[in-house]
């Protein structure tokens, strides 16, 4: 259990954000949700999730392009919680283009939410975590991080930095009790991917559904998927003490992907 612990999420208001929100919830974390999206739909998830498992929600909708608002998230989480035992570094966008007519502003949003943000987070949360000699910083990294597809430099580059970043940071806190792993999905059909098939079709010159059938799913031998609640479950997982020997890990979830 993780009872009495805080975890800020980012980029958790959808998709696997929300799926890790919910289960580390659901093991007594408190949560700071961290996302976009309608006024509304957030203000229900957080009564929802803090009515469901008895715990405290906040809601910051920090930009995590902005470095300032990154600060000033963990700063209020330290405020509000005392401390951040767990950092899950969720929040990504996509973009799919030749590298020739990838657009500038394109390439510089994906590398500062994709990477450049994990790196404000972690260098904001690590030195209170070393001080009380515990914590746990999860990178949502993606198989990209350890293989390339075409039209995604971008998100491959952000991808693989976030795997080197996971790597040089579990060496740095590897005698202060604190573990530091990235999390590698393979395809999940979360608001991101579903956005990403019509920009692959009009590249590609083909349907949506060959899309799904022989660009998204073609790498994954299950044919299926991945699941977020599988992806959350790891993720709790590596939140437990039973994972304190696991840091520095690049960990695929990918329906065997990688394995080829």
């Amino acid at each position: 259990m993780l009872k009495g612990k805080t975890a800020v999420v980012t980029g958790s208001t959808s998709g696997i954000g929300a799926a890790i929100a919910e289960a580390l919830a659901a093991r007594g974390c408190n949560i700071v949700l961290n996302g976009m999206g309608e006024a509304a739909a957030i203000a229900a998830q957080r009564e929802r999730l803090s009515r469901a498992f008895g715990i405290e929600v906040v809601y910051d909708g920090a930009d995590m392009g902005e470095p300032a608002a990154i600060e000033g998230m963990i700063v209020e989480a330290v405020r509000d919680f005392g401390a951040i035992d767990i950092l899950v570094n969720n929040a990504g966008i996509q973009h799919v283009a030749p590298i020739e007519e990838f657009p500038v502003d394109k390439w510089n949003a994906i590398i500062a939410i994709n990477l450049v943000a994990a790196f404000h987070t972690i260098r904001h949360v690590l030195p209170k975590m070393k001080n009380r000699r515990w914590g746990r910083i999860i990178n949502i990294a993606s198989a990209h991080a350890l293989v390339a597809s075409p039209f995604k430099s971008a998100y491959v580059a952000a991808k693989h930095g976030i795997a080197g970043l996971t790597k040089a940071v579990a060496l740095e806190a590897a005698e202060s009790g604190i573990t530091v792993n990235a999390v590698c999905p393979g395809y999940v059909l979360t608001p991101l991917v579903e956005k990403q098939i019509p920009d692959t079709a009009k590249t590609r010159g083909i349907s949506e559904a060959e899309v799904v059938r022989d660009v998204l799913l073609a790498a994954q031998p299950t044919k299926r998927f991945v699941e977020v609640g599988e992806i959350a479950a790891l993720c709790t997982f590596l939140a437990s003490e039973e994972a304190a020997s696991i840091t520095g890990a690049i960990l695929p979830i990918d329906g065997g992907w990688t394995a080829h």
